[in-house]
């Protein structure tokens, strides 16, 4: 059931209210006694659905989890072939110093 915020014209009282959806506005106010309250309009909360049967994901729609799927492939790291047989260098194409630092060679 959900909490309603009420507020009084005549006297300016403010309070909330525990009432089922199907409840009418209250309208007597409780401090005053005047028929002037007013139900406010506020944000509300959003539904949070708790418990090991819901996810984050169960709601996706078949595109967004197309499009995810197609992001999550480009994001997949590609090998550098000229970086694969490096025996100085780590391998991987990160572009470290090892990668990248010149062979030395040694002259008589």
């Amino acid at each position: 059931m959900p909490t309603y915020d009420y507020r009084c014209n005549a006297c300016d009282h403010e309070f909330e209210a525990f009432q089922s959806m199907k409840d009418k506005a209250l309208r007597k106010c409780p401090e005053c006694g005047k028929l002037k309250l007013e139900r406010l309009i506020g944000t509300g909360a959003g539904v949070i659905f708790k418990g090991s049967g819901f996810y984050e994901t169960d709601y996706r729609s078949s595109s967004y989890k197309k499009d995810a799927e197609a992001d999550k492939k480009a994001a997949e790291p590609k090998k550098d072939k000229k970086t694969d047989g490096n025996a100085g260098g780590c391998g991987s194409g990160c572009g470290c110093a090892a990668a990248s630092s010149p062979k030395s060679t040694s002259t008589d």
